[in-house]
């Protein structure tokens, strides 16, 4: 596994992802080296604990060529299209044999598609015009799952983008959610008389979830305030900057406390989850949490987009902000309805998170295609195509930047 960062499963849903799937290729008793460009801080999980041999990669130096022919790997898998772009190739040249896989997280090219569009908009984004799907971002990303023997998603949403937009074939990729403990779905959680207060979490070194603390703040909360005049929010994110930490706010009920311990603990002690995307893409962890831990939930179209497999969603959806602030007044005070949600929440998990049936597929799919990986190739001849043109572009480019470092 190349990662662009060591895992943080508790600052992150990408983090959360790379350590569920180092898990599951352990339990196959496969021996996993993780390599990583970055340095591991305070937070990082310590992948050694699972037996995962850990090493440190650099960019655009030749050093990682003989790393990895001597490490000689059946399979390698890249955290994210970036690190298929520096590593991809050198791989290929040294291991043609070794299956290489892309982990998505979500699709980059979507989502600063909506982000830009947002800019210009300021309203929940969700439909895209074609010319603002195909962008610089776009043009790397589908060419490096493309390049690629399988490419992981974890929406249904995206996997049809990929599919029905981009013509990407079936054959390529393989949609895997998020792969919980059943023993833990729809286990006790506290009841609704037990919980008071909303709260929202997410990582702020990602955009969405700024622009929600923004949100919230200006628009959302004073109406719900307005109407519960006791009730507060309580904002949790790893990575806090000065700027969110300055819109605490305790005479308004406006709590920003940074970095939360127990993200089960935090949200069964909240009645409702708010979480007002705006743009975005692939899976919500702090909706995926929240119903996990029975806790119900207002967001909108682009929240519940690929989170809930055709079900009735776990609480309500909105895309402005009255009707935001009036959906989460009502289910705060609206106990029949708030049960109603936390059964559709554990229903949604139970169809869409299912964790040993979606390791079991992925490590199935894994296995057909290492199985019978040459006829897999040359059945992708837009993928030689690219791997043919990339690697001399982006050899080059590498070599010439490794030159002028030295």
């Amino acid at each position: 596994m190349i990662g662009s960062h060591w895992p943080e499963p508790a600052s992150s849903g990408a983090g959360l992802r790379m350590l569920e799937l180092a898990r599951l290729f352990v339990q196959q008793g496969w021996q996993l080296t993780y390599a990583s460009t970055a340095a591991p801080n305070d937070y990082s999980f310590d992948l050694r604990e699972l037996g995962i041999i850990c090493a440190d990669i650099a960019v655009n130096d030749s050093s990682f060529d003989g790393f990895v022919a001597d490490l000689n790997p059946d399979i390698v898998l890249f955290d994210r299209f970036t690190m298929e772009e520096q590593f991809g190739w050198r791989v290929e040249k040294a291991c043609p044999a070794a299956m290489r896989i892309v982990e998505t997280i979500d699709l980059h090219c979507l989502r600063q598609a909506r982000q830009n569009s947002f800019k210009v908009s300021r309203s929940v984004v969700q439909g895209l015009a074609t010319e603002e799907l195909h962008s610089d971002l776009a043009l790397r990303e589908i060419a490096a799952l493309l390049r690629s023997d399988l490419s992981i998603l974890v929406s249904d949403y995206e996997m049809a983008l990929l599919i029905e937009h981009f013509a990407v074939s079936p054959g390529l990729l393989h949609c895997s959610p998020f792969m919980f403990d059943q023993a833990d779905i729809g286990r006790p959680t506290p009841a609704f008389d037990a919980r008071q207060h909303f709260v929202t979490i997410g990582n702020f070194r990602h955009a969405p979830n700024l622009d929600a603390v923004r949100w919230l703040k200006e628009q959302i909360w004073p109406l719900i305030r307005r109407a519960l005049p006791d009730a507060e929010l309580h904002i949790y994110g790893a990575y806090t900057p000065p700027a969110v930490t300055a819109l605490n706010d305790s005479k308004t009920g406006f709590r920003v406390l940074g970095r939360a311990d127990d993200v089960h603990r935090v949200m069964q002690s909240a009645r409702i989850c708010l979480a007002p995307l705006r743009f975005g893409a692939g899976i919500k962890t702090k909706l995926a949490d929240a119903m996990l831990n029975g806790t119900a939930n207002v967001t909108t179209s682009i929240g519940v987009e690929g989170m809930c497999g055709g079900l009735p969603w776990s609480g309500a959806v909105a895309d402005d902000a009255e009707a935001f602030a009036a959906a989460a007044v009502s289910l705060y005070g609206d106990e029949s309805a708030w049960l109603a949600a936390r059964e559709q929440g554990h229903a949604i998990v139970r169809r869409l998170f299912d964790g040993e049936r979606n390791g079991r597929e992925l490590i199935a799919r894994i296995t057909a295609i290492r199985g019978g990986l040459r006829q897999h190739r040359l059945h992708n001849f837009t993928g030689m195509m690219l791997r043919h043109h990339h690697q001399r572009s982006t050899e080059f480019m590498s070599r010439w930047i490794e030159a002028k470092n030295s």
